[in-house]
C-alpha cells in the first residue's frame, strides 16, 4: 500500500548551488549596474527587474514553492499581485507616474 502523505520531490544540493552562484551573481551586477551613470535613467526598472527576479529564485527553490502543490502556489501569488496591483494604484493616485492629484 502506498503512502498517502509521500514526499514531494526537491531539487538535489547541485541545484540549489547553482542557485545560490546565480543569485550572487545577480547581487554583484545590482551593485556594479549603480555606479554605471550612462544607466541611470533605467536604474529603477532595472533593479526591480533584477530583484524580482531574485525573489521568484528564493521563492522557488529555497522556499520550495515549486516542488509544493499548486494550491500553495496559488495562495502565495494571488496576493502578491493583488499587493502590486495595490502598490500601482496608490502610485497612479499621487502622481509618481507623470501628472495626477500628487504631482501638481
Amino acid at each position: 500500500m502506498e503512502n498517502s502523505t509521500a514526499q514531494h520531490e526537491h531539487a538535489s544540493v547541485k541545484t540549489y548551488l547553482v542557485v545560490a552562484a546565480v543569485l550572487g551573481v545577480v547581487t554583484a551586477v545590482e551593485v556594479a549596474i549603480f555606479y554605471v551613470e550612462a544607466l541611470e535613467p533605467i536604474l529603477v526598472p532595472l533593479l526591480l527587474t533584477l530583484s524580482a527576479a531574485k525573489f521568484a529564485l528564493v521563492v522557488g527553490f529555497f522556499m520550495h514553492l515549486k516542488y509544493d502543490s499548486k494550491v500553495f502556489r496559488g495562495l502565495f501569488i494571488g496576493p502578491l499581485i493583488v499587493a502590486v496591483a495595490i502598490i500601482l494604484a496608490m502610485l497612479a493616485l499621487f502622481g509618481v507616474f507623470g501628472g495626477g492629484a500628487g504631482g501638481a
